[in-house]
């Protein structure tokens, strides 16, 4: 085994062995660090867990601002943490459950099983054929809905779109995205009515709530069908607006005004202004 080992080690690329060689220099460092370092010694799963979404927050972040610097060094993040709660599970306190090398195997076995088109007779030639072989096999690997990947923790606008797609590739779907933006008009239309914003009558804040969401929804469907990530899109606008008040806000001090004491109309300038700019 160690004999085909160094065989296959050999005849790798010299790219490939300068990888490996990282990844191992990876573990070793997170060996040591969990044998020697307090704080490192201390970390449990459930420690570690928040700092991880924090982790993937700011690889997020960098991806939407297309910073490859800060790409690859919230990459490396991540993958610290990885290598972490693999650490720990492979320690007896742990009970020794799986080490980084079950891991991925596990996904490396999952992929190739997931892919019969590409290891397999299987045939799907399109995009939308994987999906659909993907749920599928998901469902004879034990799953007992289409849904039961998603996440109960995602955020809602994620979330959405998770369902939608799976729902998708179960064939549950419109046919035109005409379909949904007539959908997407009707809950519009629905909550309008009811909610007319033009009257000051006092709203049941409940039944409100759930036709919004019916009208989010349908806009998450409806951006779905056109390729348009709701969340990356949503993201990129709140993004765009902090740079804008934020201009809004020095152009305000350089006058020596808080923006509390302008009104509306001196801050539109200010607003115009920054929409040039930013």
């Amino acid at each position: 085994m160690q004999t085909n080992l160094n065989q296959r080690l050999e005849t790798m690329p010299a790219r490939r062995q300068e990888q490996l060689l990282a990844f191992d220099r990876l573990l070793t460092i997170m060996d040591e660090l969990r044998e020697q370092c307090p704080w490192d010694r201390k970390q449990t799963m459930d420690t570690l867990r928040h700092l991880t979404i924090e982790e993937t927050y700011e690889l997020s972040d960098a991806i939407l601002e297309k910073d490859l610097p800060e790409i690859r060094k919230e990459l490396g993040d991540v993958m610290l943490h990885l290598v972490f709660y693999a650490r720990i599970a492979s320690e007896p306190q742990s009970g020794a459950t799986f080490d980084i090398a079950d891991v991925l195997n596990g996904v490396c076995d999952k992929l190739i099983s997931r892919h019969p088109h590409i290891y397999g007779d299987v045939v799907a030639d399109t995009e939308e054929k994987v999906k659909q072989n993907w749920e599928q096999l998901k469902l004879k690997e034990g799953n007992k809905s289409v849904l039961a990947g998603v996440p109960g923790s995602l955020p809602a606008l994620v979330k959405a779109m998770r369902i939608q797609e799976k729902a998708r590739g179960a064939g549950f779907d419109w046919e035109e995205k005409q379909q949904v933006w007539e959908k997407v008009e009707e809950e519009m239309q629905e909550f309008k009515a009811e909610f007319n914003a033009e009257t000051d009558e006092k709203i049941d804040a409940e039944r409100a709530e759930k036709e919004f969401g019916d009208v989010l929804f349908s806009l998450v469907n409806y951006a779905r069908f056109i390729d348009i990530n709701p969340e990356t899109a949503l993201e990129r606008t709140n993004k765009k607006f902090i740079r804008r008040f934020q201009y809004l806000e020095e152009q305000a001090r350089k006058t020596g005004k808080q923006l509390k004491d302008m009104t509306l109309d001196e801050m539109e300038v200010y607003w115009q202004e920054a929409k040039q700019f930013v």
